[in-house]
């Protein structure tokens, strides 16, 4: 046993072939019993095999090996399981004949509370609560449900079979081939499966109504969700169907399974591509006509697209091990957003992308970031503290190993930077050589392993171009660069250096695809940064002189843009004057959605960094004040949350005025939209007008919540009143919760009946985000006890964490009063996670950092271990943001200025 314990990952002395999956599920005691019969292949001499098993009890009599050729019964010498490397050893007294054979043995468990392995969710049919039973078995924990060989690597194929109530529906992989009824009791068996990982098996066992509609070629899709609610289904329905026609024709690989099952689970962290049956949360899936946001019916396709994109990109062809991750997350999101903008080109949502973009540059502005090719940060030394101030302790690198560690790569990093250097490689290499390559590697790796390295050499032989050496740079270090771009001497110079968002100088050096335009979209140009400083002549490169580009009147030439369109993941630094001609060219408004974004964006980060003043911002943000591009102005006002927060640690006597220069930037947009929709307005000014409705009341505007109190009074006299349309729902939610305190709690007890009448959980979701908004710290407290309560949903109380600054320090205590019941009940993936972050990250104090260190030193968990991390090191560049403000002697001329002037 000892030397299997501790080990990464399992020896390869034996590999898997095929299972034989019995199962047989007890939903009243919530139990299942099951047995599994795995043919192996002995591969090299052993007399042990060594298989995964967590929290399942092995019958030690049951378990035999026979081998193919003499159909000999071999019984182990002895049977020991490791709980802590999650293993189970079989030891024979003689070494195992080479070849195929036979492991077979029976197991029981528990339907447990975590949503990971075989756990039961919940649902009310006729006013009766019940039980359903669900698979997660992603990353490892389908060894919570069988013994298996649970490393994506280990592919074979599954031949399963349950043993549940009649009256129930049981869905797993593939289709039924065999239904034996008996009273009240069924034997389900299904189709062999192709060879997939076993964290792709799935079973789903409930009472459901379902919708239903063919491909073109006959593969037969049905979306599942709970009865009652079909209806709810149709539009993922719809969108499935015509996904999986376009990646048919996009991959140049037809879907592989006869049919797609997609099923809403109450209960479910997200949404999982099992093989053949997807798996959702209810918000991910359902889209109701009545009573649903058309942000979330952008979400519901976005998701749809990027679980179908799994079925190629993970499924068909997979990972070898979780530090490729990203070959599965980051492509399924930038596959997601071709898919979508195919279906819904008006919805603009490649501009939306920049969001997805934006979550991956924040995280790698961290030192506690990680490479897209993840590894396992280890500390080098001793040390009682992660950071002190501004100086960092050293970390090293290693892969990813034992299985705690991999739930916390499931980040922005894998998502949305992974999905960002995809499309800045598309860009570079063009639309048709990268699909072309792209189809070439999915055909030659079907049903199987691979690395980075091998699409590297698929795009690499399909375009003729170095790609290995181009991205390598961008998948096996950490962070990213700001490319700093300066006029000197008739040229324009070019430094690149890695942005960490504590201003810390950090290493690093890529070959970054530069994309400029001077004056004009028509005047582009394109090469690639390798040295840490380059420069080019003005006249040379540009066709023009440094007086006509940065300093004449010819109107072609009176700005430059790097990074057009925002398709590298790199963020840009100009000097004095190119900002400038670039605030007066947004004025102008001579610049793209994009580019509008990104020129903020990177200001924005840039301040943070204290790389730029905050008074250079918030003049940059006066720009933007005739804004009306939903993505600019979303991302706008994300950044006016932040800067509220800061400014109320370093200049409180500002805070008022400050939201009034917020609130006037976005009177414009306001006064356009108004609160009721107009016939034929986009989806894009829909999803608007709810968002900025939300700042105005979340800034104090005093006209926006009288109004949404006064649509909000109406609508809880009747609920089908047009005066509350989905759209600006959350907005009044938020607006009543402002002024609701310990002695006027009429507005708190409104909201919490319409969330225990609801039955959408995407309204559920709604009023929780709402209930978090309040300013009374007392109204606070009782909310946060509230998501402890069985009226939510697990998955649902993490979005309920998001308190306004001023209550930050209650919600510390109370995670701290409440630590031993939250880490046991919240201990399944990244939900522990978002309760670290959500609480620890908004403060803004190197004391406050230590008090967090010290509280966590004895209580960390392996699972939590990164963002815990992460977290404290936010506070740590708050704490310096706000030294940095309370230094800028601009600051309080400018905001006052800013606050008076009419927009």
């Amino acid at each position: 046993m000892d030397q299997f314990k501790g080990q990464p990952r399992l020896p390869k002395f034996a590999v898997p072939k095929r299972y034989d999956i019995y199962l047989k599920p007890d939903l009243c005691l919530c139990k299942f019993s099951g047995s599994v019969a795995i043919d192996i292949d002995i591969l090299s001499d052993t007399r042990f095999l060594v298989l995964n098993v967590a929290d399942l009890l092995v019958h030690h009599a049951s378990v035999s090996f026979t081998n193919r050729n003499s159909s000999k019964v071999i019984q182990p010498s002895s049977i020991q399981e490791c709980k802590v490397s999650q293993i189970l050893v079989l030891e024979f007294v003689e070494t195992l004949p080479f070849g195929l054979g036979t492991l077979r043995m029976d197991f029981e468990g528990i339907l447990n509370d975590n949503m990971k392995g075989f756990y039961r969710s919940t649902y009310e049919h006729n006013g009766e609560k019940k039980n359903m039973a669900v698979t997660q078995f992603e990353p490892v924990d389908a060894r919570r449900c069988f013994p298996c060989w649970d490393e994506p690597a280990f592919k074979a194929t599954f031949k399963i079979t349950l043993h549940v109530p009649s009256e129930l529906i049981a869905l797993s992989n593939m289709p039924i081939v065999e239904e034996k009824v008996n009273g009240n009791l069924k034997t389900v068996s299904y189709l062999e499966s192709p060879i997939m990982s076993t964290y792709l098996v799935a079973v789903v066992v409930g009472l459901f109504d379902y919708v239903e509609d063919h491909t073109t070629d006959g593969v037969k899709v049905r979306v599942y969700c709970q009865v009652g609610k079909a209806n709810q289904g149709k539009f993922a329905l719809h969108v499935a169907v015509k996904t999986l026609d376009l990646y048919k024709e996009y991959f140049d690989v037809p879907y592989s399974l006869p049919k797609l099952d997609m099923v809403a689970i109450p209960d479910f962290p997200g949404a999982m591509e099992n093989y053949g049956l997807v798996t959702y949360g209810e918000t991910a899936l359902l889209y109701d006509d009545q009573h649903s946001a058309a942000a979330n019916k952008q979400m519901v396709a976005i998701v749809v697209a990027h679980e179908l994109a799994h079925q190629w990109f993970g499924n068909l062809v997979t990972m070898e091990w979780w530090t490729d991750l990203w070959l599965n997350e980051g492509f399924a999101t930038w596959v997601s957003y071709l898919a979508t903008d195919n279906l819904f080109p008006e919805w603009k949502v490649w501009n939306q992308f920049l969001e997805e973009s934006n979550y991956g540059l924040t995280l790698d502005g961290l030192a506690e970031s990680h490479p897209i090719e993840v590894h396992v940060l280890l500390k080098a030394g001793n040390h009682d503290s992660f950071l002190f101030h501004d100086h960092f302790v050293f970390f090293f690198w290693v892969e990813v190993n034992h299985a705690s560690e991999v739930d916390e790569i499931f980040d922005a990093i894998s998502y949305g930077k992974g999905a960002s250097v995809i499309r800045m490689l598309q860009s570079y290499l063009g639309a048709d050589c990268f699909q072309k390559s792209l189809a070439s590697y999915i055909k030659k790796h079907s049903c199987s392993n691979t690395k980075t390295e091998d699409l590297w050499a698929a795009l690499e032989e399909g375009s003729g171009e170095p790609v290995n050496n181009l991205m390598s740079s961008w998948t096996k270090q950490q962070g990213y660069p700001v490319v700093t771009v300066k006029v000197k001497d008739e040229k324009l110079v070019f430094d690149q250096s890695r942005l960490l968002s504590s201003g810390s100088s950090g290493e690093g050096q890529w070959i970054v695809p530069i994309t400029l335009c001077c004056g004009s979209y028509d005047v582009r140009k394109n090469f690639l940064l390798q040295k840490k400083t380059e420069s080019v002549d003005i006249k040379e490169f540009l066709g023009c002189s440094i007086s006509k580009c940065c300093g004449g009147n010819d109107k072609y030439c009176d700005w430059i843009k790097l990074n057009v369109d925002q398709t590298g993941f790199y963020r840009v630094k100009y000097d004095e004057d190119l900002a400038a001609k670039l605030t007066n060219a947004i004025e102008k408004k001579h610049l793209t959605s994009t580019d509008r974004f990104g020129i903020l964006d990177d200001a924005f980060a840039l301040s943070m960094a204290c790389q730029q003043s905050v008074t250079s911002l918030l003049t940059l943000m006066g720009a933007y004040r005739e804004e009306l591009d939903y993505t600019v102005l979303s991302n706008l006002i994300s950044i006016c949350y932040k800067l509220e927060r800061i400014a109320a640690d370093a200049v409180p006597e500002l805070l008022d005025n400050l939201r009034q220069f917020f609130t006037n930037i976005f009177q414009f947009a306001a006064e356009k939209l108004g609160w009721d929709s107009k016939p034929g307005e986009s989806h894009l000014d829909a999803m608007l007008r709810g968002e900025i409705l939300t700042a105005l009341a979340l800034f104090g505007h005093e006209q926006t919540i009288e109004e949404a109190n006064r649509r909000f009074l109406a609508f809880f006299d009747d609920r089908s009143t047009p005066l509350l349309p989905p759209d600006i729902r959350k907005a009044v939610y938020v607006a009543v919760m402002q002024t609701v305190n310990a002695s006027n709690r009429s507005g708190y007890e409104s909201l919490l009946r319409i969330y225990r009448e609801s039955d959408l959980s995407e309204e559920k979701k709604r009023i929780l985000r709402s209930l978090a908004s309040c300013p009374d710290q007392n109204i606070i407290l009782e909310f946060l006890n509230f998501l402890l309560s069985s009226e939510v949903r697990s998955q649902d109380a993490v979005v309920g964490l998001g308190v306004k600054w001023k209550a930050r320090e209650t919600a510390w205590t109370w995670l701290k009063t409440n630590w031993e019941e939250i880490s046991k009940n919240f201990e399944s993936g990244f939900l522990i996670g978002r309760f670290v972050s959500a609480t620890v990250s908004p403060f803004a104090s190197y004391e406050k950092a230590r008090e967090v260190e010290e509280f966590f030193a004895s209580r960390v968990k392996p699972s939590m271990a990164r963002t815990l991390r992460q977290s404290i090191e936010r506070v740590h560049i708050n704490s310096r943001w706000v030294q940095s403000v309370q230094k800028d002697h601009d600051l309080p001329d400018a905001i006052n200025e800013l606050a008076w002037r009419r927009c």
